[in-house]
């Protein structure tokens, strides 16, 4: 997959890599740790700029962004309580729990879409839950940018500075991916066991 995305970015330039980076956004097993540096060493032998290649990329990405929102506002709270009474036993997730999720997000959901825009994964995921709990458009719109920006300045910058030797980033990013997914990893079973505990103590009264 790397070779032909290097190929493509190489093909298409500007055009290319705002393509592929929205598509990364749909499709999160595309990597943008291999896009955005690659993109930034092609700012050293070919006539793309830094400046065009973070905003063909920050395009490509608030774009795949706004799909994944729209998929989201799709799957709005009413349909989750629809599909909790008909497998919330089996899931064992009650209305309750959806509602205080949704009122988490409406409450730290901006700083959330900001700060997972720079987390391998999440970044493109995030997008989904910020329409599902129906975050206002144009705050989504402007964290989402703002937090792509960095993230794809860095990676680009990073690229055209190393320059040939830029897959080095490449191994930097699988040891920050790594780091990440074990932190969500535990989170995750955190939270099972918090909620486990919780269905048991509720269930016992």
């Amino acid at each position: 997959m790397q070779e032909w995305i290097m190929s493509f970015m190489e093909q298409y330039g500007y055009l290319g890599i705002f393509l592929i980076i929205a598509l990364e956004n749909l499709f999160p097993p595309i990597p943008s740790e291999v896009i955005l540096p690659f993109g930034g060493f092609m700012t050293t032998n070919t006539e793309l700029t830094v400046v065009g290649v973070i905003t063909a990329s920050t395009a490509g990405s608030v774009i795949g962004a706004m799909i994944l929102y729209g998929l989201g506002l799709l799957l709005d709270v009413e349909r989750l309580e629809k599909i909790i009474d008909r497998y919330g036993k089996i899931l064992r997730v009650k209305k309750a729990d959806i509602h205080k999720a949704d009122a988490w997000f409406d409450k730290y959901g901006i700083w959330t879409v900001f700060f997972c825009r720079m987390v391998p994964l999440l970044r493109s995921l995030i997008s989904i839950p910020a329409g599902m709990a129906n975050m206002p458009f144009l705050l989504f719109l402007v964290f989402t940018t703002l937090g792509t920006i960095i993230w794809n300045t860095l990676l680009v910058v990073a690229g055209a500075q190393l320059g040939e030797s830029w897959e080095d980033i490449i191994e930097l990013m699988d040891v920050y991916s790594f780091v990440i997914y074990i932190a969500l990893g535990i989170l995750a079973v955190l939270f099972i066991i918090w909620y486990v505990r919780k269905s048991k103590q509720h269930d016992a009264h």
